[in-house]
């Protein structure tokens, strides 16, 4: 009975301690957002002096109130290019989302099942090989001919930019499953597609999420490249059209919210990967 108060008196002190920690966690999340903060306003801040100053010659980088005041204007003027911003956006979405989706759907399961099953792998590896080092606007002009200039055309091209990193991953994520786990599981008598299913699966989850974000980036990348094939809409279209109208507020407006997008699928992504990786903590 005199164990009793200080077993309680024990769990209290670990709650404690737990709510301290979480309490430390939470202060070091807000410093850390503070900081990144602060980083972009001197960055914009340092932007602004210089442009101000004549540091930078506005006429080819314009200040960042220009572009916040375009960024404005752009919700509702068409002009120069002959859309609004939520046309452009809507656009990119509808591509970059189709190729990503596509290339995680298609090359994940590719990279898992090659990392473990031996004979899918010598059958898949020098086909993937082959096209691993070709560089993805190397493709544009066999689309044009294959799917001419539609959706499914641009979507082909930022699907292979993020394809590639899916697959190598996986693959190399699968790989790295520990010995001792894949042994224990067939000792309990788990065949190859349970222990595959179980073990293999989620141990290549973390480098698959690292290959997922690598390839996110991919697809941003090559979005201005697959709104060449003679879009008429689009974030890498107004972009061009910034190009050929010499209106450099234009071309980093899009090149500002393609990259504010981005920093926002990142931080999807992040929570998708703290939800499906709760297991590890």
């Amino acid at each position: 009975m005199a164990n009793a108060p200080e077993s309680s008196q024990k769990r209290a002190s670990n709650q404690a301690r737990i709510e301290a920690v979480k309490r430390k966690k939470k202060q070091d999340s807000f410093v850390l957002g503070m900081l990144s903060i602060c980083g972009v306003l001197g960055f914009l801040l340092i932007w602004q002096i210089a442009v101000m100053q004549g540091w930078l010659p506005e006429r080819y980088v314009p200040t960042p109130t220009k572009v916040i005041s375009l960024f404005f204007t752009k919700l509702y003027d068409p002009k120069p290019e002959g859309g609004v911003l939520g046309t452009h956006i809507l656009a990119s979405l509808q591509v970059v989302l189709t190729g990503f989706l596509l290339a995680i759907v298609i090359g994940v399961p590719l990279g898992l099942l090659m990392g473990w099953f031996k004979g899918f792998d010598a059958f898949m590896r020098p086909i993937f090989e082959i096209l691993r080092p070709i560089p993805p606007l190397s493709w544009i002009p066999l689309t044009i001919v294959w799917l001419g200039i539609s959706l499914q055309a641009k979507a082909f091209i930022v699907f292979f930019s993020a394809f590639v990193p899916c697959v190598i991953n996986s693959y190399t994520g699968i790989k790295q499953t520990n010995p001792v786990l894949i042994n224990v599981a067939k000792t309990c008598g788990a065949s190859n597609v349970e222990t595959f299913i179980k073990i293999g699966i989620p141990s290549a989850m973390t480098m698959t999420f690292a290959g997922i974000r690598v390839a996110l980036g991919n697809a941003w990348a090559t979005l201005v490249a697959a709104e060449m094939l003679a879009a008429n809409a689009g974030l890498g279209f107004m972009i061009l059209q910034g190009r050929q109208f010499a209106r450099p507020d234009l071309i980093i407006l899009g090149i500002v919210v393609i990259g504010i997008i981005g920093v926002i699928f990142s931080w999807v992504l992040g929570l998708f990967e703290k939800k499906v990786l709760r297991w590890k903590a």
